[in-house]
């Protein structure tokens, strides 16, 4: 989903940590043979993540060869009330799977051509790059067409404004070229699907995908600050706990705007078993394009991407497809496992850019599916975030010495030359520039919406860190030249009657 994105080379290090410390990828396991859902087994599954892991609340939901066959919410809301598999959330950029499907529902009525350039269906679409004109349908729909998202983006309010402004955006690649993840695909296929339509695309998805699938609880909304009623809060994740946090602005149509539930998931997720048909026996897209859509497209490489899906990567067994999403303060995952015919939902109202906790917890409940244990992942984050509140502390005990020891740091290097004085303080300014770039430079850039809040919600304990390593910097150098000024030896008298 779009958002600024601004990572600190401490973050980046604090990634590398959790991809060292975090367990890798399931490995190939005999299959299991069919036996009924343990269902208790699931709950006790995510009670105990949940637990491990200090996050607020989830909910899932699990189908099986086109039938709910289990949904349940665990933990609560902000306002204390019990999260259940109806309390609505968002699930980000899962929603491009939906955007997808209804560009193939256009495709089925023969509207649109999925090789096709999208310029021939959507002529406002431009770009800062001749080669835009080349992007098809299938490429928007695979991340394959060469587009690349910036990290900072300007504001919009609409999907048409969404498409307009990438008209000074230049492409990463050739169009078919290969993968490249891109929020801005999923933008242009959104306004493609009104514009084809002649429907507001939200009004598109209730009418064509939300009411035929009895998906009473879902909508599409068009940013991320647009009110929904009922909608749960969500959280920031830090040293253990979730923190209740506001979601970055931004327009997520189309690419992350679609607020549901879990229930409301199963019935989407059933209907992809039943290959297109509906709970009433009503068909929404063809058998054909939902295999497409579940199937590697051209350029789609090693990502294995489909048309709004995502396959495995290799050596994940048992085989599935899937999309997730991660905002600020939501995520979400769904897998489909075609071996054995179960799919599973999870939304968790909190998020973290350390670990894939929805990823994980699906995991989990696929391996019970197959007879097998879940395995236990340590709780990674909280252990980094403890790390990182540790540097905190040591900062600040390092300060408070730097700043009883100022006077005397000072008076040893009483006869510098000013220059030489100040060049020896830049290393305390370095943590405070950064942080000047992020909270007030980065935030302006290109009118984007984005507020500091927004930045410290990204990672809050990197950067209290951060803040508590500018805040000493600045009191140590404010300490320093105070000590110079007291410190500086008187002149020699035959000097002072010299300057006379």
């Amino acid at each position: 989903m779009p958002r600024v994105h601004i990572l600190l080379s401490l973050t980046a290090l604090v990634l590398v940590l959790a991809s060292l410390t975090s367990a890798g990828p399931a490995t190939a396991r005999p299959a299991a043979q069919a036996t009924a859902l343990d269902t208790e087994r699931i709950d006790d599954f995510v009670e105990s993540y949940l637990d491990r892991h200090g996050l607020p609340g989830a909910e899932i939901a699990v189908v099986h060869d086109g039938e709910l066959v289990h949904e349940r919410g665990f933990g609560e809301t902000s306002d204390g009330q019990q999260v259940t598999p109806s309390t609505k959330m968002r699930i980000a950029s899962v929603s491009k799977s939906i955007t997808a499907f209804a560009v193939l529902q256009l495709v089925d009525q023969g509207e649109v051509e999925l090789d096709q350039p999208v310029k021939r269906y959507l002529p406002e679409f431009e770009m800062a790059d001749v080669r835009a004109t080349e992007i098809t349908v299938r490429q928007l729909l695979s991340h394959t067409s060469g587009h690349v998202t910036p990290t900072i983006i300007p504001p919009a309010d609409t999907l048409k404004e969404g498409v307009t402004r990438q008209r000074e955006w230049a492409l990463a690649a050739d169009p078919g070229s290969g993968y490249r993840y891109s929020n801005g695909n999923f933008w242009t296929a959104a306004r493609l699907v009104e514009v084809v339509s002649g429907t507001g695309f939200d009004d598109y998805l209730r009418t064509n995908v939300f009411e035929p699938l009895r998906m009473d609880d879902t909508l599409s909304t068009t940013t991320s600050n647009e009110h929904v009623a009922g909608l749960a809060d969500g959280h920031v994740l830090a040293y253990g706990r979730g923190w209740k946090w506001p979601e970055m602005e931004a327009m997520v149509a189309g690419a992350g705007g679609v607020v549901t539930t879990a229930h409301d998931m199963a019935q989407w997720l059933a209907m992809q078993q039943r290959g297109g048909v509906g709970p009433d026996g009503r068909r929404l897209l063809s058998a054909d394009l939902v295999r497409e859509s579940h199937t590697v497209q051209p350029g789609g490489g090693s990502a294995r991407a489909g048309l709004g899906w995502v396959g495995s990567a290799a050596g994940v067994e048992p085989a599935r497809l899937g999309h997730g999403g991660t905002d600020v303060t939501v995520s979400a995952q769904q897998h489909l496992v075609p071996s054995s015919g179960y799919g599973v939902m999870v939304i968790l109202n909190s998020s973290t850019i350390v670990t894939g906790h929805p990823w994980n917890i699906s995991g989990g409940i696929i391996e019970i599916t197959e007879g097998h244990e879940p395995g236990t992942r340590a709780p990674v984050a909280i252990l980094v975030d403890l790390g990182l509140g540790l540097l905190t502390i040591l900062a600040v005990g390092l300060g408070v010495l730097g700043l009883r020891r100022a006077p005397g740091w000072a008076k040893r290097r009483a006869a510098w030359p000013w220059w030489r004085y100040v060049l020896r303080l830049v290393p305390q300014l370095i943590a405070p520039a950064v942080v000047v770039l992020l909270f007030g430079v980065a935030t302006t850039l290109q009118d984007n919406s984005a507020v500091p809040a927004d930045v410290f919600g990204l990672h809050p304990a990197a950067m209290i860190l951060l803040l508590t390593g500018a805040a000493v910097g600045i009191a140590l150098v404010v300490a320093r030249l105070m000590g110079r000024r007291t410190s500086r030896p008187a002149s020699p008298p035959n000097q002072e009657a010299h300057a006379r």
